[in-house]
């Protein structure tokens, strides 16, 4: 197995010497054969360095490791090491190599979820994996601000499944075994071994399901562009009967599961999914799919997606679920496996957005397609929505008094 010096190891770690010198003195490192230190010395130095942040004594953590009470063998068993090494190279020093912005070079450090850099900051290995994407991305002319919100949202949604995936490794793995009275080494032996098993799988399942979700967004950008390149060419004239598509969204719904952790958010989920079912078969509609915090919805008659809506938005807070909010917008749309595509579904998404807690928001369409004396109709008046050209008209509302 390939040694390190100790000047290395500290070189990768971002370290100085004497903090090698200084672990090594307590157990926490052990040399070598010749004195030098194993491979995964610099990452082990760099998770030692975060316990003694977060206030745990180096003394004490390796008097617990020389009772073998704890121990840090699983670094070595990880299949991809996620403790990266420093890299040479400074965020500033890359900067003016490959002509990329600071700012957007440190907001890769930032959706791995760490603070922000300084410029003279040392990238780390798996940070510069990221860089090709981000150079490629501001050689072709994206926008700054776009490049910034990608990184954001792989970020947040990597930080989700991240954590997520640490829930049921605690609950399903470590805790069991804890329970069991069985000592700690047996702990880090069942972590060892499967670790590594699952470390591979994990990305494999990852990789696969973003492809499928890569795939269904791009065949929606591919049929939402036929659709609007075949009917402004008269080849394509959508259907006069049009459906609504809806959209419902739980306030704070993301944050209230993830504070409360997962059997809370079970909970919510099956009262959430109890409710949509009652609330659109009865007015003929259709849930569509699950958006996280929210539902879409397809109702072959606009009038009675507002009937359910305004249902659903009442019901959810006597069932203990969070405020609900809903848009509506009516429309030709695309059908493709199960799913609905469009302008008409991009328009209702948006208009859920603008939706202030416990309201329905329509649009124009909704309202001129419904002739239900059930309904009354306030206008909101002309509203630029994020993403969608031009103003549109919408209204609040409610049941007819």
């Amino acid at each position: 197995m390939q040694s390190l010096s100790r000047d290395d190891t500290a070189k990768l770690a971002g370290v100085d010497p004497e903090y090698v010198e200084r672990l090594l003195d307590l157990g926490i490192l052990e040399p070598a054969e010749g004195g030098n230190l194993r491979a995964g010395s610099p990452q082990r130095v760099r998770i030692v360095q975060m316990l003694e942040d977060a206030g745990l004594p180096l003394d004490g953590l390796g008097k617990a490791l020389g009772r073998d009470l704890v121990s840090l063998d699983f670094i070595d068993t990880t299949s991809n090491n996620r403790w990266g090494s420093l890299t040479d190279t400074t965020f500033e020093e890359l900067s003016e190599q490959i002509g990329v912005p600071i700012e957007l070079l440190g907001a890769i450090r930032e959706a791995m979820g760490f603070a922000p850099p300084t410029p003279t900051d040392r990238i780390q290995e798996h940070e510069m994996e990221v860089v090709p994407l981000v150079q490629l991305q501001h050689e072709s002319g994206f926008r700054g601000a776009v490049v910034d919100r990608a990184l954001r949202v792989y970020g947040e949604s990597m930080r989700r499944v991240a954590e997520t995936e640490s829930d049921w490794w605690r609950s399903e793995v470590l805790m069991p075994i804890i329970q069991s009275g069985n000592d700690p080494a047996e702990l880090y032996r069942a972590s060892a071994e499967l670790s590594p098993a699952l470390a591979g799988v994990i990305d494999q399942a990852l990789l696969a399901i973003y492809h499928g979700q890569q795939a269904k967004a791009w065949i929606r950008n591919i049929l939402e562009g036929f659709e609007v390149a075949l009917a402004d060419s008269g080849l394509h004239t959508p259907t006069t009967r049009v459906p609504a598509i809806c959209f419902l969204d739980l306030t704070g719904y993301t944050r209230l599961t993830e504070e409360r952790g997962d059997s809370i958010a079970a909970d919510l989920a099956q009262r959430l999914a109890s409710m949509v079912e009652r609330h659109s078969r009865r007015h003929g509609g259709t849930p569509v799919k699950w958006l996280g915090d929210g539902v879409m919805f397809h109702f072959p008659e606009p009038a009675d997606g507002v009937l359910a809506a305004l249902e659903m938005v009442e019901a959810a807070p006597d069932l203990g679920l969070p405020s609900a909010h809903v848009g509506l917008h009516v429309g030709p749309v695309l059908f493709q496996e199960g799913d609905y595509f469009g302008r008409t579904v991009n328009v209702a998404a948006r208009i859920a957005d603008y939706a202030r807690p416990g309201e329905v928001v329509v649009s124009q369409e909704v309202v001129e397609a419904v002739a239900d004396d059930k309904l009354e109709f306030s206008e909101i008046g002309p509203v630029e929505l994020k993403g969608v050209t031009g103003p549109h008209r919408l209204y609040s509302t409610r049941l007819s008094r």
